[in-house]
């Protein structure tokens, strides 16, 4: 059965945290932040709940898909250029002008694409804990893009037009799973349990990449260092 409400909730997530861009000053310091909380998150529900799920389903070559998760992520990133854990790239045409970063949005619109596809499999714990990170990791997603589309010097209308366009990726990546395992003929849970894989995979290269760079030049930071602690310790909460 689907579940609209997700969907609901995950485009609106999207959407405000996108828009709160126009009407809060969100400095890179402060977006930081939010990464290295979300980054955080998504790394301890991996290691403590989705990791141990998918292998406790004995599904074959389970690894092999995690590391098919973690390798592609970083085959993405050659187009997204890393707006995933918060680089800003404005983009230029040969004459020096602002040009729309289409091969970004195709990589990170793939990326979403899949993180949205095991949410198909229905509203176990597992998969509240998953969209919660999903909608903790598109936050900052969302407010890089705006910030990045605006500094590219589009108009306003057309940068909340593409912001719509990538709030509608990952509910369209969950609703094309379900429509996959509708008609799937065979092993019904070992399909989710690959995909579940694969997206594990994307985390835990998203989550390592944040938490590393979160260490600037090697310093210690409390405040980053808290920022973590509390992130981590959400998801052993809800998991």
């Amino acid at each position: 059965m689907m579940n609209y409400p997700m969907y609901i909730f995950l485009f609106l997530s999207v959407i405000v945290s996108g828009l709160s861009v126009l009407f809060v000053n969100i400095s890179g310091k402060n977006l930081k932040l939010i990464l290295s909380f979300s980054g955080a998150f998504l790394f301890a529900i991996s290691v403590l709940h989705l990791i141990p799920e998918i292998y406790s389903s004995h599904t074959r070559n389970i690894g092999v898909f995690i590391l098919i998760g973690f390798f592609a992520q970083i085959l993405l990133e050659f187009f997204s250029e890393g707006i995933e854990h918060g680089h800003i790239h404005v983009h230029k045409d040969d004459h020096g002008h602002s040009a729309f970063p289409y091969a970004m949005m195709i990589g990170l619109s793939i990326h979403s694409f899949l993180e949205g596809m095991p949410l198909a499999d229905g509203i176990t714990h597992s998969h509240q804990s998953l969209l919660t990170g999903i909608v903790l990791h598109n936050i900052p997603i969302a407010m890089a893009l705006m910030t990045m589309l605006l500094q590219s010097h589009i108009s306003r209308r057309n940068a909340i037009t593409w912001l719509v366009v990538f709030a509608l990726i990952t509910p369209l990546g969950s609703f094309t799973s379900y429509a996959i395992g509708q008609n799937l003929i065979g092993n019904f849970s070992a399909y989710f349990d690959c995909i579940m894989a694969v997206v594990v995979g994307i985390f835990l290269h998203i989550s390592t990449t944040i938490l590393f760079e979160s260490s600037e030049n090697h310093r210690f930071n409390l405040i980053k260092f808290v920022v973590i602690l509390l992130g981590a310790s959400l998801a052993f909460i809800v998991s």
